[in-house]
């Protein structure tokens, strides 16, 4: 699944912490929102979000719901399996199927759970994209593995989260995190 594929330079892809409380949704779905404006002039209109609580969701619904300023916008949910919120409460299990809905496309890594489909997931999205908006404050778990693997794709990645102020650098592994450092 790695590679170039055609209209990577039109994608961005999102991964962020699921442990999101409702204000830091809020201010993630508002910080997209703000920059979606310079995406779309650079030429970004697909989105790939891997489905998960918290950022994805709050990023996902942040593209549906964008799409009446801004109609080319296309989103992609690629999922690591089906069933994958098979555990989730039947309010986030309802937002997430209507979130499915009104994607553009579905995309199903492995059929069923097996490990590594997580990471699958998240390479599909990366290897699909030129731009990782993320959500990260811890460097470990699947975020930090998402926004290592993208930097080391050389995509750029911004980083939404408090604390990562303009100009700053975020966190210093190797290529840092410019907060927003895009068009």
């Amino acid at each position: 699944m790695s590679g170039s594929f055609t209209g990577r330079e039109t994608a961005c892809c999102f991964s962020g912490h699921r442990s999101l409380t409702a204000a830091e949704m809020e201010r993630a779905s508002a910080e997209i929102s703000a920059l979606l404006p310079r995406l779309t002039d650079a030429g970004i209109t697909r989105f790939y979000a891997g489905g998960a609580l918290g950022f994805d969701l709050a990023a996902s619904v942040t593209i549906l719901n964008s799409r009446r300023l801004y109609p080319a916008l296309r989103l992609t949910l690629a999922l690591p399996c089906r069933e994958h919120n098979k555990k989730w409460r039947p309010f986030d299990t309802a937002l997430f199927e209507r979130v499915a809905e009104m994607a553009d496309e579905v995309v199903y890594v492995s059929e069923e759970y097996a490990r590594g489909c997580m990471q699958r997931r998240n390479r599909y999205m990366v290897d699909r994209s030129s731009l990782c908006l993320c959500w990260m404050t811890e460097r470990r778990g699947g975020t930090f593995y998402t926004v290592s693997y993208a930097q080391r794709q050389g995509l750029r990645v911004i980083n939404l989260a408090p604390g990562c102020r303009e100009g700053q650098i975020c966190f210093d592994f190797g290529n840092t995190l410019p907060r927003r450092n895009f068009p």
